[in-house]
């Protein structure tokens, strides 16, 4: 996630609602039998464009959701949210997760399950459609989420590349 149009925020004095995407039992086999352990995945965000997901791994549920929260907001990112709906399609894959966003008219609503509209919601998105292909494993369908918002283009951004305003950008 190192690019030129990630814009990094810093948690401080932002009102950020968690939600658990996804709570995994682990077990480390050992000479002495089995250890269980607990790995959580968690998404952040302000429902007005900032998000982050953590990973928390621990001997029990609670804690391991705490270090994925703390772990979430050292990783906050801005995306555009434009009239509650993304600017312009964009797809991303990572590992064997293949996710698909489109932006969809006010009132349709997020047409988007699981790990996906964790994200959706956290970023304050509400009017999308979305297909996730391949793997259905949460945290590589957070991961390719994620980058499918990074990937999004501000309309101020693109005006200015091509050297028109903004009204040319959307008015063609």
């Amino acid at each position: 996630m190192v690019d030129s149009n990630i814009e990094r925020v810093k948690p401080g004095g932002l009102e950020l609602k968690d939600r658990l995407v996804d709570v995994n039992r682990v077990t480390k086999v050992t000479k002495g039998g089995r250890a269980f352990g607990f790995s959580a995945i968690v998404v952040v965000g302000n429902e007005d464009g900032i998000i982050g997901y953590g990973l928390g791994k621990s001997k029990e549920v609670a804690s391991a959701i705490a270090k994925a929260v703390e772990d979430a907001k050292k990783n906050l990112v801005k995306v555009p949210v434009i009239n509650h709906t993304i600017p312009h399609q964009t797809s991303a894959r990572y590992g064997g997760a293949d996710i698909f966003l489109r932006p969809a008219s006010h009132g349709t609503g997020l047409i988007a399950g699981g790990a996906v509209r964790a994200v959706l919601e956290s970023a304050g998105v509400h009017d999308v459609l979305s297909k996730s292909k391949g793997s259905s494993n949460p945290h590589n369908v957070v991961k390719a989420t994620f980058n499918a918002l990074l990937d999004i283009r501000r309309p101020e951004e693109i005006a200015r590349m091509r050297g028109v305003s903004l009204d040319k950008v959307f008015n063609g």
